[in-house]
């Protein structure tokens, strides 16, 4: 009885060290990548925190007048008044719903056009140099003559942000589609899977990854442009708030909205990041 017990006890000891042994395990791994995304943190805000001294230095030193470069402390009092009013929390909505809407009229008219030039020989001779035509040419170019069409209403900025958005998803949605492993093909040739399912089974799946990549460049390429539109042709937005603050003459509500709109920027972009690094993590664990 007793050796029977002490049996017991060794064995359940052994399955405890098993049990704790790939905790600790996962736990190291999970603070050794909390130290990295730490450290890479701290390294970039490096850049940032030697501007804001160099900033700060300048404006006591008095090199410019404070009607060119006013002090930090003023510019991050103007962020919190401003944000307290409404005013920066109404506009950057504003913006934002822009961006939107751009993004799914664009993004739908890129995803369908890439798809139908990637999968048919005919589509790509007949659509893809016209969109190539259009990529010569710059957002800002085309203001006049939508304004001529459209007037200054909400939907100028919508088509114009929206052809930032057209080009990159469509190129990226294009050469993911003829980037699809002919191994991949012939698996589908085999089951004998009709064009929608070889489309739906295979095609999208393979591709997705990098449509999400066309799909991320297009709403940077779409927050560029709204800055140019808003300060054109808007009295609303982040970026009419530059134009605001210069007919104030206060250079400190411009400084803010120039460092809200990168800040802004930086976020979508790196949310997107995370979203594309989790497709091509399932595109690999999937294929």
């Amino acid at each position: 009885m007793t050796n029977s017990h002490q049996h017991k006890n060794i064995q359940t000891t052994e399955a405890d060290q098993f049990d704790v042994l790939p905790l600790w395990a996962t736990v190291r791994h999970g603070l050794i990548h909390l130290g990295q995304w730490g450290g890479r943190v701290l390294i970039g805000f490096i850049v940032p925190f030697v501007v804001l001294v160099l900033w700060h230095f300048l404006y006591k030193s008095q090199w410019l007048a404070e009607q060119i470069l006013p002090s930090p402390q003023l510019v991050w009092q103007t962020f919190w008044e401003l944000l307290g009013t409404g005013e920066l929390s109404e506009n950057l909505l504003i913006s934002l719903q822009r961006i939107g809407w751009s993004v799914l009229l664009g993004g739908g008219i890129g995803l369908v056009v890439g798809f139908a030039i990637g999968l048919s020989r005919k589509a790509y001779d007949y659509l893809y140099p016209t969109f190539n035509l259009i990529a010569q040419f710059p957002v800002i170019g085309w203001i006049p003559l939508l304004l001529i069409f459209l007037g200054i209403e909400e939907s100028l900025k919508i088509v114009a942000i929206a052809l930032a958005v057209v080009v990159p998803v469509m190129v990226a949605t294009y050469k993911s589609v003829l980037n699809v492993s002919s191994k991949l093909l012939e698996v589908a040739q085999v089951y004998e899977f009709s064009r929608w399912q070889t489309l739906s089974k295979v095609i999208i799946p393979a591709a997705l990854p990098n449509i999400v990549g066309g799909l991320r460049q297009g709403v940077m390429q779409a927050w560029l442009a709204l800055v140019f539109v808003e300060l054109l042709a808007s009295s609303e937005g982040i970026g009419y708030l530059i134009v605001w603050g210069r007919q104030l003459i206060q250079p400190d509500i411009v400084y803010m909205s120039i460092i809200v709109i990168g800040v802004v920027g930086y976020l979508l972009d790196s949310i997107l990041q995370f979203i594309e690094q989790r497709f091509n993590r399932w595109q690999k664990q999937a294929f």
